[in-house]
């Protein structure tokens, strides 16, 4: 009877709705902004289309099941999923398992030509070991010392600099200051943290060729439109030929190999195109409740463990928006970050709808009681 009164709860809940309300645009999106490529790198229009429908179903799958987890069980074996992603991702240089594409080996092959990117899933473990971390509950990681607890997230993340993912790393960094912060990091750490960043810098960005190149794009674009500033050039060309109502679904000219990564990293630009401001601000709304509503929880649940879980997986999540949104306007450097919901990939999609489980088992469980 309980779980019946919590999945009525939730399913009622307009995070529930709001969600299930990006996945149907995420599939218009998809479906818009890659039937071009589609049909001339598969000869069929409708390839990314339906492999989006099978991810959409897994992720609703994901929400469900997510949300009859028993939190207890969360509480107590939650951080694994850490030591579950942590394995496949060095999985990834494994020959014949990991997959490179574009330079970087971030992938593993699934059967029947699906791929799973275990990046993905780190990315929100993390929060689950942190908030562990800060609640010292009374399982297997009380028991490790702090220097075995420092290899077990240092590991990971050389991990992801080694395949490279400097998104991921930069993501899993900021939710770590920001939760640490708020749960009582002294701010004499936090300006340490400062200045040992600026020589991180250089030799994570200013000393690696290309991500020193994308600074250099980011910051003038125009230096070098036809090679390092040619994706920014080319998102900012589309956002701004949307105007304020758009040319119309299905209608943009920048699909039409101009842009890039136009069903990934970019869909926001052609949904700018086709849909105009109007319609970047509808979705950007739906985004900002969605996290709003992650904060929420956040703040009115008591129990401490739930309380730094919300907060870091409704990061996480912000995070992703927020970098994504910035390259497709030129205002952040270009970095392989999907758009959460509505860019094309089931590992980002079927990965964020269970974090939102996660959430709604929170909300469900604090307003039952």
């Amino acid at each position: 009877m309980k779980n019946i009164k919590l999945q009525t709860k939730f399913l009622s809940s307009s995070l529930f709705l709001s969600i299930f309300a990006l996945l149907g645009v995420g599939l218009v999106q998809v479906y818009s902004s890659s039937y071009i490529f589609a049909i001339e790198s598969y000869g069929d229009g409708l390839y990314f289309f339906k492999r989006q429908a099978i991810f959409t179903v897994l992720g609703i799958i994901a929400i469900f099941s997510a949300v009859q987890i028993p939190f207890e069980k969360v509480r107590k074996y939650g951080w694994m999923a850490w030591i579950v992603a942590a394995i496949l991702l060095v999985a990834t240089f494994i020959p014949g398992v990991g997959v490179r594409v574009g330079g970087a080996i971030r992938w593993i092959n699934l059967p029947m030509g699906f791929r799973f990117e275990p990046s993905e899933l780190l990315k929100i473990s993390f929060s689950f070991l942190v908030a562990s971390i800060v609640c010292k509950h009374q399982n297997a990681l009380r028991n490790l010392k702090p220097g075995w607890i420092a290899l077990m997230v240092l590991v990971p993340i050389l991990v992801l600099l080694k395949q490279p993912d400097f998104g991921s790393f930069a993501i899993i960094f900021a939710v770590g200051i920001a939760l640490l912060f708020t749960f009582g990091l002294s701010l004499k750490y936090l300006m340490a943290g400062g200045i040992a960043a600026v020589p991180m810098f250089y030799l994570l960005v200013w000393n690696v060729a290309y991500r020193k190149a994308r600074v250099q794009a980011f910051l003038d674009p125009w230096s070098d439109p036809g090679k390092k500033g040619f994706q920014v050039i080319q998102s900012m060309l589309s956002v701004h030929s949307g105007g304020l109502t758009g040319q119309g679904l299905g209608q943009s000219q920048g699909k039409l190999f101009f842009l890039p990564e136009a069903h990934t990293d970019f869909t926001m630009a052609i949904l700018g195109e086709e849909m105009g401001f109007i319609g970047i601000c509808a979705v950007l709304l739906l985004l900002g409740f969605v996290v709003f509503r992650g904060f929420r929880i956040a703040i009115k649940t008591e129990d401490l463990f739930k309380k730094t879980l919300a907060l870091g997986l409704t990061i996480t999540f912000a995070l992703s928006v927020f970098i994504n949104m910035g390259v497709v306007m030129g205002l952040l450097p270009t970095k392989g970050l999907t758009m959460p919901f509505l860019s094309y990939g089931g590992s980002s999609l079927v990965i964020i709808c269970f974090m939102f489980g996660i959430l709604l088992n929170i909300e469900a469980s604090e307003n039952y009681r």
